[in-house]
């Protein structure tokens, strides 16, 4: 069932309903995913501002990006999620989030789960699934190969 919505030029559109993938689906440099996973656990990275905390183009200190890379998956497998600055206080373990328009970002030949401005990280009801941790897409690398003809 989608809904609709009137822009402000009176046109209407219409909302499609979400569909939901598996984490074991996501494919690398793909991007607009939504998806339901439980947070299997959550290791905070240290941040190294090269300018020492300050910005350039001015004098104040800023505020230090914070970063943390956790665990997430589903009953099909597991993959790190790359939480930045507000979503690492929802990124806690055993919290089952909603991950909406999520990318996946290529680090070091492996993937990871993203989610930036134009996504939503959402707490949700705890779900009942049980994660399979020995299917962590994480540690899959991959080569880009360019194929001449």
């Amino acid at each position: 069932m989608a809904t609709t919505t009137a822009n402000n030029l009176g046109t209407v559109t219409a909302k499609r309903k979400p569909v939901f993938v598996k984490v074991e689906q996501l494919q690398p440099n793909t991007n607009g995913h939504t998806l339901t996973v439980k947070v299997v656990s959550s290791k905070p990275v240290k941040v190294t501002n090269k300018n020492g905390g300050r910005s350039s183009l001015s004098s104040r200190p800023i505020q230090p990006a914070r970063i943390a890379e956790c665990l997430v998956g589903d009953e099909t497998g597991t993959i790190l999620f790359t939480a930045r600055n507000d979503q690492v206080d929802t990124m806690k373990p055993d919290t089952t989030v909603n991950l909406r328009n999520a990318k996946i970002d290529m680090f070091k030949g492996t993937m990871r789960l993203a989610v930036d401005k134009w996504g939503r990280v959402e707490v949700t009801e705890p779900a009942n699934f049980q994660v399979k941790e020995d299917n962590n897409l994480s540690l899959i690398e991959y080569e880009l190969v360019n194929v001449e003809e």
